[in-house]
């Protein structure tokens, strides 16, 4: 094995996605493989025959499992073809066993469900104005009206869907058409205080993301911050992660904590609560919607920049 193949540090260079300065258009590659010699050097020369210039890797070799996990982003000087590239990846891919994917710069598309809390849906409104979230929010929708006029302040098309028990499937089956509809990438549970049916929790695997208002594995159930106040905690933290039918037990992208002290009252801990969980959200978004979020398992591989 290479030294380079066996290298588990970033080369740290620019981000791809940020230089709109440039004519040049960009790209990235995922993959993960069986760890085996020459993985590395079939990628790059594959790259510079095509005439892409590599701008950023990163690769993580999983000694447990034997698995290589790459992403490489690379510029083009002309328009990339994605379908192109996998065609001629493919005997590559073939010959060691890869699991892959070519990603352009084409802006992924976001709906954020939320219910009567604002935080987080404001702070990713916020980075979407501002051009840092890595997407585009395409529609807010909530089982309440209540965040309503926040959406709609920022153009947003807003859609109340109530559940109840007898209109919850209706519900979810409304919201698979329309990810549908609007060409959806990631759907985004901006504390969203419904669970999610089995069903659509499979129908969306891979592409939601939540924010759990504790730093898991924690305190579960109701009032997680009176909890943590009751046993006298000196952390407190929010946790994102993909969605799945196992409650609050998906893969985990992002957690962030925050030190307090006898002090800090239930509030206290509420609302530094609140500024984690929008933080860790927004991170854990960004990163997925830039492609450094590597499924392994039931954890993740997270190739920051």
């Amino acid at each position: 094995m290479s030294a380079v193949d066996s290298a588990t540090e970033p080369i740290a260079v620019s981000a791809p996605r940020t230089d709109r300065n440039s004519a040049r258009s960009f790209g990235v590659l995922t993959l993960t493989c069986p760890e085996r010699p020459g993985i590395v050097q079939a990628v790059t020369s594959f790259l510079l025959a095509h005439g892409l210039n590599i701008v950023e890797h990163h690769q993580f070799d999983d000694s447990d499992r034997d698995v290589l996990f790459l992403r490489t982003a690379f510029a083009a000087e002309h328009e990339l073809d994605l379908a192109r590239l996998t065609s001629a990846f493919a005997p590559t891919a073939d010959e060691f066993v890869m699991n892959f994917s070519f990603h352009d710069e084409t802006k992924p598309r976001l709906l954020v469900l939320v219910s009567k809390l604002g935080h987080c849906l404001n702070d990713l409104i916020f980075r979407w104005r501002a051009g840092t979230l890595g997407g585009d929010i395409a529609l807010v929708v909530s089982n309440h009206p209540d965040l309503r006029p926040m959406a709609e302040a920022a153009n947003l098309p807003f859609i109340h869907l109530p559940v109840t028990p007898d209109t919850k499937l209706e519900v979810e089956a409304r919201l698979l058409e329309l990810v549908d509809e609007h060409n959806i990438d990631l759907v985004v549970l901006a504390r969203y205080m419904q669970i999610l049916s089995d069903d659509l929790c499979k129908a969306l695997e891979g592409r939601a993301i939540n924010i759990h208002h504790s730093f898991l594995p924690g305190f579960k159930g109701a009032k997680p911050y009176h909890q943590a106040h009751a046993r006298g905690v000196k952390l407190i933290g929010a946790t994102a992660h993909y969605v799945t039918a196992d409650l609050d037990e998906g893969p985990i992208i992002e957690q962030d904590v925050e030190r307090i002290s006898h002090r800090d009252t239930p509030d206290d801990l509420i609302r530094k609560g609140r500024d984690i969980e929008r933080r860790v959200l927004a991170r854990a978004v960004r990163h997925h919607l830039e492609d450094r979020v590597i499924l392994n398992g039931r954890k993740t591989v997270v190739f920051t920049d």
